[in-house]
């Protein structure tokens, strides 16, 4: 039998129990952390207690199955601020993942990164840069990438250099109740096939919601809803790196679509956008469309669907010279852009008469809301505000629909 030392046994005498142990250190947390998710099989699950705790290299899972559970978002806070290693907060490369109830704050790079894994589980984790926007943060709040069933909810996305809430390449995804603030994007959208976005609050960002193509990458994007949500004063100045895609982005965009096909966008609060409420755009009008394209890369948007929205101000006072220019000899000192802006790229090859069939072009059924065509393709020339063209419907897209019943979605 172990005797028990004179302070146990003068702290048993007192009635105080067992000598309290020492408090965890940063280092022993980090260091037990790792060795926890390396050590994980399936089924394992990682709790994680409240506080703040600061860590100085990045963490990695590789092992399926696994949940990783803090106690709140704004309890348990792993602190990325001194990061010495690693180029994400925590990277990701498994499936049947669950992480929820923590932030990741002031990473080096991306803060979540989840890459090629299915039924993933984000919920209620926040991601920040604790110093505001800024160049220097990191690129990537919650960033799954080439994913198939990702559920992302209840999520916080504050300071991204690049998008707060991001998903390319992926297949089936649904955002819904979460809030992307002062990022460059709020959420986005890209490459991705079958996405729901919905019941989020997007403010304060650069561009609200973007729904995007980018060529070169191994699948092109379609398919994606975006509605019931709240999209408002989207007005940040743009902080992303140059030569990137978002950089392009004018502040003051609400919902920005680009070089992608079948969106519908409904049933929205979308207001106090200084450029536009929504931008519908081609790979041509973009800062990056000087860059090689595979042959098969389709830089026309088609089949958008724009109806039962609540539009509030916008276009007063728009980023870039060339719309503040049209602001001011089409509109007038005191006017405002339309709350539909189209850059008027059609493809040649669909072309009937010149003009786009209703059934592939963008149909408006908004009340009494605008569009304005810029004539992208002839310098501006043709400036037109006509909606003949637009007073048309297409076919709802379906839901996605998430195998993930076992996780509660």
């Amino acid at each position: 039998m172990r005797t028990p030392s004179l302070l146990a046994f003068a702290l048993l005498l007192a009635g105080c129990g067992e000598p309290t142990p020492p408090p965890v250190t940063h280092a022993d947390f980090q260091k037990d952390l790792q060795a926890r998710l390396i050590k994980a099989r399936p089924g394992t699950v990682i709790e994680l207690p409240a506080g703040t705790w600061r860590l100085d290299r990045g963490l990695s899972l590789k092992v399926s199955g696994v949940t990783l559970k803090g106690a709140g978002m704004d309890r348990t806070i792993l602190s990325f601020k001194g990061q010495k290693a690693g180029a994400e907060g925590l990277l990701v490369s498994a499936s049947d993942f669950t992480i929820e109830d923590l932030a990741l704050e002031d990473t080096r790079g991306d803060a979540l990164k989840v890459i090629g894994g299915r039924n993933i589980v984000i919920r209620n984790v926040r991601t920040e840069w604790t110093n505001g926007p800024a160049t220097e943060n990191g690129a990537y709040g919650i960033y799954p990438v080439q994913t198939e069933n990702t559920l992302i909810e209840g999520a916080v996305a504050i300071g991204a250099s690049d998008a707060g809430i991001y998903v390319g390449q992926s297949r089936n995804v649904v955002v819904r109740n979460s809030r992307a603030e002062r990022n460059v994007a709020g959420i986005e959208i890209e490459n991705t096939i079958g996405a729901d976005v919905h019941d989020n609050l997007v403010i304060g960002n650069t561009g609200g919601i973007l729904v995007f193509n980018m060529p070169n990458l191994q699948q092109p994007g379609h398919g994606t809803r975006v509605y019931r949500n709240r999209i408002q004063a989207n007005n940040h100045a743009n902080f992303g790196h140059k030569g990137t895609p978002v950089a392009s982005v004018p502040a003051g965009s609400g919902v920005v679509i680009n070089a992608n096909d079948d969106v519908e966008i409904f049933d929205n609060d979308i207001g106090d956008h200084r450029t536009a409420n929504i931008i519908v755009s081609s790979y041509f009008s973009t800062g990056y469309s000087d860059l090689s394209t595979t042959e098969d890369f389709d830089p026309y948007p088609e089949r958008i669907a724009i109806h039962g929205n609540r539009f509030g101000p916008g276009g007063d006072s728009p980023d870039h010279l060339e719309l503040k220019a049209l602001k001011l000899t089409r509109f007038g000192l005191n006017g405002r852009l339309p709350d539909i802006l189209w850059d008027g790229y059609i493809n040649p090859a669909k072309a009937v008469d010149g003009k786009l069939p209703a059934e592939q072009g963008i149909c408006i059924d908004n009340g009494d809301a605008t569009l304005v065509n810029v004539d992208g393709p002839n310098n501006f020339r043709n400036i037109s505000t006509d909606m003949s063209p637009h007073r048309c419907r297409l076919a709802p897209l379906p839901a996605v629909k998430l195998v993930l019943a076992e996780q509660g979605a």
